[in-house]
């Protein structure tokens, strides 16, 4: 059985903040997601989804998005935070949600890994540093920024050592990362993710968040690690096959 990722599918069936805004690819976008998605995943297959999931800033705000993410899409589904899921709320809060809903087919990537067909599923949401100080030194904004993304480090840091423990009982497993925020493009390298993945020896990492993607400012392989932009319409929002 096969493993697809995809990222930032922004759905916001119950709030008015639909990407239809925006035209071009995101024209019709939710029923091309759902006719690809489910020419492309069987209902024994899996799909991560990195991020930017729902528009909704709560439970309430995003549960016909989670409806039409349970029922009406194939497989099941691993989410990961993105910067727009201002749903994100604690795990234990998630989860008790999901089961109250009976949305039984979707899990959450935070702090901690998952054991999925041939490969072991790992993440977090990531951030942006923009590296850029004010004249007294580093600026408040970016104090700020290098805040979450130790956080965020950290994060990764739980869910890879998570992941680590699956692989040794299923040692032919390969532990594969995903990030909603890109950790290189373009010129932009995020070291603190990058060092952490090499020191872990993942190979492959998903990110998704850029729309309007530069093909020529994809850096498919950086410092022995593969990296793939997965962001929804960039892929014509058809879940890409990993595995």
């Amino acid at each position: 059985m096969a493993v697809f990722v995809i990222a930032d599918t922004h759905l916001s069936l119950a709030v008015n903040k639909s990407m239809e805004l925006f035209k071009g690819h995101w024209s019709g976008y939710v029923d091309k997601l759902e006719k690809n998605w489910n020419e492309t995943v069987a209902e024994s297959e899996s799909v991560i989804i990195a991020g930017d999931i729902s528009w909704g800033s709560d439970f309430n705000g995003c549960e016909k998005d989670f409806e039409f993410i349970n029922n009406n899409l194939n497989g099941t589904k691993y989410i990961i935070k993105g910067n727009h899921d201002y749903w994100w709320n604690t795990v234990k809060k998630m989860t008790g949600w999901l089961e109250a809903k009976k949305f039984e087919k979707i899990k959450i990537v935070h702090n901690n890994a998952y054991l999925c067909e041939n490969i072991i599923i790992c993440g977090t949401r990531g951030w942006f540093i923009s590296g850029e100080d004010d004249e007294d030194g580093v600026s408040e904004e970016e104090m700020f920024n290098q805040k979450i993304l130790k956080r965020e480090v950290n994060r990764l840091d739980m869910s890879i050592q998570a992941a680590k423990k699956i692989k040794t009982e299923n040692p032919d497993c390969e532990i594969i990362a995903f990030i909603h925020y890109p950790p290189v493009y373009g010129d932009y390298v995020c070291d603190e993710i990058i060092d952490l993945l090499e020191k872990e020896e993942i190979k492959r990492c998903y990110f998704g968040h850029i729309h309007n993607v530069n093909p020529v400012k994809i850096r498919k392989t950086y410092r022995n690690i593969n990296f793939e932009v997965v962001s929804a319409d960039y892929i014509k929002f058809t879940p890409v096959r990993i595995l």
